[in-house]
């Protein structure tokens, strides 16, 4: 199908115009050079954050570990995984989403122990491993054993619920519920 070079140039010309509008009118609308060359230092946690982040880290490590032991090592326990069992799609989209979930459940709760100067150190060895956990589920894909996967979900789990007892913050499985799953970023 040849198209007309005068439409190209007026389709060409139309993108232009509004690329160039939009960024022209949120420059014009974004604060002066200078104010945004000055940096702005960090909040330190208030009273009130530091006073809760004990809280807020046992309850998003609790999801975290609820999600993990509700759709990805319980249905691994049972065989549901395997190839060739009766509804492993839906359980494995299950275990993707609890995966997902708990990734970012527990980024919250390492955030959230920042506030804390005990849970902080605690957490502090175990970021890396809760960073590996984003690549976790592209492993059970491609590896021929998927119980190394699993495991590496409940160590990690494992190893924030430990930090967060020996801290003061004592975490406990709380299973989300589905839309929990679904509303996760």
């Amino acid at each position: 199908m040849i198209v007309p070079i005068r439409r190209l140039a007026v389709t060409f010309a139309l993108c232009c115009a509004l690329v160039f509008g939009t960024t022209a009118y949120a420059a014009s609308r974004s604060a002066p050079q200078d104010a945004r060359a000055v940096a702005q230092p960090t909040p330190s946690p208030t009273t009130e954050e530091r006073k809760l982040a004990k809280t807020r880290f046992a309850v998003d490590a609790g999801l975290a570990a609820g999600a993990t032991y509700e759709w990805i090592v319980k249905p691994f326990k049972a065989g549901k995984l395997k190839k060739g069992h009766h509804g492993r799609t839906m359980a494995l989209v299950k275990a993707g989403l609890a995966g997902a979930f708990a990734y970012n459940r527990l980024k919250a709760a390492a955030r959230n122990a920042q506030a804390d100067p005990a849970l902080s150190k605690a957490l502090a060895p175990l970021t890396a491993g809760i960073e590996g956990l984003k690549n976790l589920p592209h492993e059970f894909h491609k590896s021929g054993s998927p119980d190394a996967t699993v495991n590496n979900y409940q160590n990690v789990i494992n190893k924030v619920k430990g930090a967060g007892a020996s801290s003061g913050a004592p975490v406990q499985n709380q299973v989300p519920s589905p839309n929990q799953l679904l509303s996760s970023p």
